[in-house]
């Protein structure tokens, strides 16, 4: 189970895991628990970190997702996106949890932010630690940011903050327009398109079982319908990756990308770039499915 350690004067616990978690069971304890949790405004999270030492990572796995994703295979280099799936096992316990007070269905992963300090080989060893660094209120319900970072000999050379958001009914927005009741900034111009993508429907299969994220709504049209959807859903870090792996991204970058609408499967979409920006929409200019840049770290 690992040991509990209190850090400093805030309180927060850091708890040392021997090995990654199975995601599985995180998804049934988080089912289990999620009809027993009211989400609401002003609620806080629980003040603990997960550490997993000693992370290798599996080639095979690896090789995997870099085909499900686009990626170059073989390369002793990780993909800007691989950390997230290293660390999203430990995030899944956190908001799994009883104390988590945001129920784990319904969370629906809104923006991720990486940086990446510099190339990461395939073939080193890490220390990943995962915690929720603060529940902020949104227009629509309470954001939960979730911090990952990655660390070789003690240098910190990958990190991300994950925003997840839970829908429930907020008060009504200030009249002066505070931040959390801005309207919804209006939707960019469409960018160059550059390629369009035919998706199957075992995209969703393909990328769960490389990534170990089988969440029922990226798997089949029935799983997908018991959650509300018409169809299947990709993966929206599939999205990111597959935007990064068309587009290159350098050694040491900030990447920022926001989901805006899923993607169902199978079904076509437009990958579009200009400058720094990326973004994936239906065919022909359709619905803005993501938005993202992609900066070197300077």
């Amino acid at each position: 189970m690992g040991d509990l350690v209190d850090v400093g004067d805030s309180g927060t616990r850091t708890r040392t895991l021997g090995r990654s978690p199975a995601l599985w069971p995180l998804l049934a304890r988080g089912a289990v628990f999620s009809p027993f949790k009211r989400p609401r405004a002003g609620v806080t999270a629980p003040r603990t970190r997960l550490t997993l030492p000693g992370v290798r990572v599996d080639l095979g796995r690896l090789a995997a997702y870099e085909r499900a994703c686009g990626f170059g295979v073989g390369a002793d280099e990780l993909p800007p996106t691989y950390p997230h799936v290293l660390g999203f096992p430990a995030a899944m316990r956190l908001m799994s949890a009883r104390t988590f007070p945001l129920p784990l269905l319904g969370l629906v992963h809104t923006s991720i932010g990486i940086t990446r300090h510099r190339a990461l080989t395939a073939t080193g060893e890490y220390e990943l630690t995962v915690c929720v660094d603060a529940l902020v209120p949104h227009r629509r319900g309470t954001e939960a940011v979730v911090v990952t970072e990655m660390r070789a000999a003690g240098e910190l050379v990958w990190e991300s903050r994950s925003t997840y958001l839970a829908r429930h009914a907020v008060g009504r927005p200030p009249e002066d327009g505070g931040a959390a009741g801005q309207a919804t900034a209006a939707e960019p111009e469409p960018l160059p398109v550059l390629a369009e993508w035919h998706l199957a429907q075992d995209v969703g299969r393909r990328y769960g079982a490389a990534s170990g994220d089988r969440n029922p709504i990226h798997l089949y049209p029935l799983t997908a319908r018991m959650f509300g959807f018409p169809r299947t859903v990709a993966h929206g870090m599939w999205t990111v990756a597959r935007c990064l792996a068309e587009r290159g991204t350098p050694q040491a970058a900030r990447v920022r990308a926001e989901f805006k609408a899923p993607v169902l499967l199978p079904g076509t979409v437009s990958y579009g770039a200009g400058s720094s920006r990326f973004e994936l929409r239906g065919a022909d200019g359709g619905r803005l499915h993501l938005t993202g840049e992609v900066l070197p770290l300077t």
